[in-house]
């Protein structure tokens, strides 16, 4: 690239004068999109070696490109490189470094591609890249919570609807709900890879090249299926990263719901779990307290992440068709989320596996609440006949009754159960308990200790798939 007079190098002839300061800080991008140099390197080797292969640049011009681009791997992975804001963005400071290395030839590097494709490549193999990050995390988080259904396959704890005691559940129950909350997570990030799979290289600036360029070389080279099909559509594209940004909010999602409960079985009121030292924290004035901080923060992480969404979301969505200056903007939030996401998927699975279960208080707090009325009303419809409202209606009266004598469900005798309902025998004491209630429920999905081991194995299986 020429520099004419006092003319900016990177644009050539047409501007006489550099930018203003103020022009140059708003245009810069330097100082976060570094974090694509490896991208940025790679698609450059790539597009060097199509090049050559199709004789567009002589060998030796591309031999001394992919020489030169390796030097300047090594001095930015060893500190040494230098970033100027000056040069805007990561593919200027390479490019220019490459010049300096190498000399005239590293001008035929941008043959027959533009800063267009070359970012729109670049951020696609970051975002792919951290997807597959993303998802890798989530089985190990997965696995966790495997282990704990597994462990407490049988130990009983209140399910809850409102936050108020509804039914008996099963502690390993309830760990797998967050197993295919978190799979669903994990499908989201690899579907992504999928749709997102299309290598931009080659589309130039909007509209492709004259030059006979090897798209499916580099699309190969570089990992991707197959290369993008519409050139205007692979430079404005950046579906991709909105596709990672809503993975990653939802993801985020359920990792908040999942701390909020954390925080809420971690005190004393409920005492279900105790954290490990790792993942709490104390007071600097009340020496008794043990705060949930690492699950607090995972909640807090997920307001940031849903922000970057709507923030990229509100960037696209008046771009006329190709490139606009606008998607600069497009990097820092999905930088953000990403490394949010990867920071609180790792402290879960860090709380998960340390916390202790108090089985105990638990169990106690599952026979509390008339839990089982549900198991009264359903006894009284499969053992009499009635119908499921009018069931409701007497185990209505019963819990009623229990809590005038301030006393459980199975706690009633026969004769304070039959003043509710002539229909009820002694029959019925068979389902009244929370260890018989969560038994019987074996239907698919359900809560049965045996339902949770068989969900088990298929999980452990599958994940192996």
């Amino acid at each position: 690239m020429s520099d004419t007079g006092s003319g900016n190098k990177m644009w050539g002839g047409r501007f006489s004068s550099g930018p203003d300061a103020i022009m140059e800080a708003i245009n810069a991008s330097i100082d976060f999109d570094a974090k694509l140099y490896a991208q940025d390197i790679a698609g450059s080797k790539a597009h060097a070696q199509m090049l050559a292969s199709q004789e567009i640049i002589s060998a030796s011009d591309a031999e001394a490109i992919l020489h030169g681009l390796d030097t300047i791997l090594s001095e930015i992975e060893a500190g040494s490189f230098k970033f100027s804001a000056g040069l805007e963005d990561i593919h200027m400071n390479i490019e220019a470094r490459l010049g300096e290395l190498i000399g005239p030839a590293a001008g035929r590097l941008h043959t027959a591609r533009s800063r267009n494709d070359q970012v729109a490549l670049d951020f696609k193999l970051w975002v792919k890249s951290a997807a597959q990050e993303a998802a890798t995390l989530l089985e190990k988080l997965m696995q966790v919570f495997l282990n704990k259904a597994e462990k407490h396959a049988g130990d009983v704890m209140p399910g809850f609807t409102h936050l108020q005691t509804a039914q008996p559940v099963t502690f390993g129950h309830h760990c797998l709900a967050y197993v295919e909350m978190f799979a669903r997570d994990r499908s989201r990030f690899i579907d992504a890879i999928e749709r997102m799979d299309e290598c931009p290289l080659g589309a130039a600036a909007l509209a492709g090249t004259g030059f006979a360029i090897d798209r499916d070389m580099t699309a190969n080279e570089l990992g991707f299926r197959e290369p993008t099909r519409n050139s205007l559509d692979s430079v404005s594209d950046r579906d991709f990263a909105l596709e990672f940004l809503a993975a990653t909010a939802i993801c985020a999602t359920h990792l908040s719901r999942l701390a909020e409960e954390i925080v809420i079985w971690s005190t004393p009121q409920f005492n279900f779990v105790v954290l490990s030292d790792k993942f709490s924290t104390g007071s600097s004035i009340m020496p008794q307290k043990r705060n949930p901080d690492a699950a607090e923060l995972v909640r807090a992480k997920t307001g940031r992440i849903n922000g970057a969404l709507l923030a990229l979301l509100t960037v696209m969505k008046g771009l006329p068709l190709t490139y606009s200056k606008d998607m600069q903007e497009d990097k820092e939030p999905v930088f953000d989320a990403a490394q949010n996401i990867e920071l609180a998927i790792l402290a879960m699975t860090g709380m998960v596996a340390d916390m202790k279960v108090n089985t105990g208080e638990m169990a106690k707090a599952a026979d509390a609440g008339f839990s089982i009325a549900t198991d009264l009303a359903d006894w009284l419809v499969r053992e009499t006949g009635i119908p499921f409202r009018e069931a409701h209606h007497i185990t209505g009266r019963a819990v009623a009754l229990a809590e005038q004598k301030n006393c459980g469900l199975e706690e009633l005798s026969l004769e304070d159960l039959k003043s509710v309902s002539d229909r009820i025998d002694t029959s019925v004491f068979d389902v009244l308990s929370v260890e018989k209630s969560v038994a019987s429920r074996t239907s698919f999905g359900g809560t049965a200790p045996k339902n949770v081991a068989e969900q088990v194995k298929y999980w452990r299986k599958r994940l192996k798939q």
